[in-house]
């Protein structure tokens, strides 16, 4: 055996076994959701044939050509009986492209179909694009809508990070060929985390939006907004309403927005929806769950405090540290709920939880008072309501 094919042989069992897995989650959890111990989508699991030229005679040491930095930020679908994941694949350029990835039960087993998503461009072109939303509109489409950066022609000589941020539109009906259509046009100077609500709300389509002031910046118009348009084609929204703000002193402090598409339950809407606060070290984003009205989406009417789900253990550590996101989710027709989220702009991973367990969370978790001496009233609460059926009056030797 050559030293190629044996270099290969080694590349392709150890790509082979990683995807073949089998996903595990500990005994104990908060109840809540099962989170699973590995990732399901590494730059590890990226083909083999994409990261290597495997033609020994113009690679004949089988070295690198197109290295794959980074697996994240997933848009998630129920599709043809598959878990399918559109990823955003970072290269070590930088460069940002969405890619699928299919599983057969939504925990394990994930490969990537042979090619990468094609985006097709508007008349300007994208520098970068990532962090798509899949939607199964009732309309027929299976739309992606993701983020578009493109550098800031007013930025000064010299300044090479100024970009600008707005809201791509494509839609599918086989997940390969795409049809783009224009960006959508909002009031805000930027958006971010754009989501199209899964259905037609009095005849209208309804975009969940962030509208910020700055690339990097929400602004004035930080929060999760909410516009209404009469077409896809042609996106126009006059007037945005926040529906979830930033708020002093909590998760979502510096800024917040709307994972995937909600979920429809017999409650109201279930959002999923990161925040982001300021640290010592750094920002820190979150997750965290609220409901809106069934027939009003701007009325929020349950929303627990704080996390849903924050980085724990190696998830703290990446190319973006002390991160969670989540732009992808699954409701199964059983009820069980499959959430994907990415961990410090590095690799992505699955909880697992049931449309019953998210509506009680949601439903009967305390909501932020906003104070110290409002939590420990809350607390207070539950002590004593424990303690009311406890034989003695405490259960710290229970």
């Amino acid at each position: 055996m050559t030293y190629f094919e044996k270099r290969l042989s080694l590349l392709q069992d150890a790509h082979q076994r990683l995807v073949e897995q089998k996903n595990e989650k500990p005994e104990l959890s908060n109840g809540i959701y099962d989170r699973y111990l590995y990732p399901v989508l590494t730059a590890a699991h990226t083909p083999v044939f994409w990261r290597y030229d495997l033609n020994k005679n113009t690679n004949p040491y089988l070295l690198e050509r197109f290295g794959i930095n980074a697996t994240f930020n997933a848009g998630a679908i129920k599709w043809q009986g598959k878990y399918i994941l559109a990823a955003r694949v970072e290269g070590l350029d930088r460069k940002s492209f969405f890619a699928i990835a299919e599983s057969p039960n939504g925990i394990d087993n994930f490969r990537f179909w042979d090619y990468p998503i094609a985006m097709p461009e508007t008349e300007i072109p994208d520098g970068n694009i990532y962090d798509i939303r899949l939607v199964a509109h009732e309309d027929g489409w299976i739309y992606g809508l993701f983020c578009t950066e493109r550098k800031d022609p007013d930025a000064g000589i010299g300044d090479e990070s100024s970009a600008i941020a707005q809201c791509g539109i494509a839609r599918t009906t086989d997940l390969i060929n795409w049809q783009r259509l224009p960006d959508l046009k909002t009031p805000s100077p930027q958006q971010r985390n754009v989501v199209l609500h899964p259905e037609f709300v009095n005849g209208k389509y309804a975009l969940y939006t962030r509208p910020q002031d700055g690339f990097t910046e929400a602004g004035s118009g930080g929060g999760i907004g909410l516009g209404f348009t009469e077409k896809m084609e042609n996106a126009i929204i006059d007037k945005e309403y926040i529906i979830a703000e930033k708020r002093y002193h909590t998760v979502y402090e510096v800024k917040n927005g709307q994972g995937p598409a909600p979920l429809k339950t017999s409650y109201g809407w279930l959002h999923l929806a990161h925040g982001v606060r300021n640290t010592a070290a750094g920002l820190r984003y979150v997750l965290y769950l609220f409901m809106t009205d069934l027939t009003d989406l701007t009325k929020v009417i349950y929303k627990p405090a704080g996390y849903f789900i924050a980085p724990e253990g190696s998830e703290r550590i990446g190319d973006v540290s002390n991160v969670v996101f989540s732009n992808g989710w699954i409701l199964d027709d059983d009820g069980k709920v499959f959430i994907y989220y990415a961990s410090s702009d590095t690799r992505l991973h699955v909880a697992t939880s049931t449309i019953e367990k998210l509506i009680d969370y949601c439903v009967n978790t305390p909501e932020d008072g906003f104070s110290s001496a409002t939590s420990v009233k809350n607390l207070h609460g539950i002590i004593e309501k424990n303690l009311s059926f406890a034989p003695t009056k405490s259960l710290i030797n229970a």
